[in-house]
């Protein structure tokens, strides 16, 4: 895979970041699945932790709102990271319990209407 095909994959994968609104999560295979990569789900989690800056197109990639298929935090229970996101989260009235969310609750269900305006690819 070239470096310039990497680079317009990460780019699809923020922007679909990008539209998780507040207060809401996606798993990474959700994200992958929005940004035209199914199966990709591993991809979404190597390109959160290559956002430069965490802006991209003068705009913060809100990297924390995505979580694992179970509606589970991907960090270690304790770590320094594991709490950032769940502070991030909850400051968004996310309710996090034992480092889990409840999907029903507060996954993103976006319009496709929403997707097609916002969404470049």
């Amino acid at each position: 895979m070239s470096a310039e095909n990497v680079n317009q994959k990460y780019q699809q994968i923020w922007q679909t970041v990008q539209c998780i609104p507040f207060g809401k999560v996606a798993s990474y295979g959700q994200v992958a699945d929005l940004a035209g990569l199914p199966g990709r789900a591993r991809l979404v989690g190597k390109a959160l932790g290559k956002v430069p800056n965490g802006v991209w197109q003068g705009q913060s990639v809100p990297w924390f709102r995505v979580i694992n298929s179970q509606g589970k935090i991907s960090f270690a229970q304790g770590s320094d990271a594991f709490e950032k996101q769940r502070k991030l989260l909850q400051d968004e009235q996310v309710v996090v319990l034992h480092g889990r969310v409840k999907l029903k609750e507060f996954q993103w269900q976006p319009d496709i209407t929403e997707l097609l305006h916002k969404l470049s690819y």
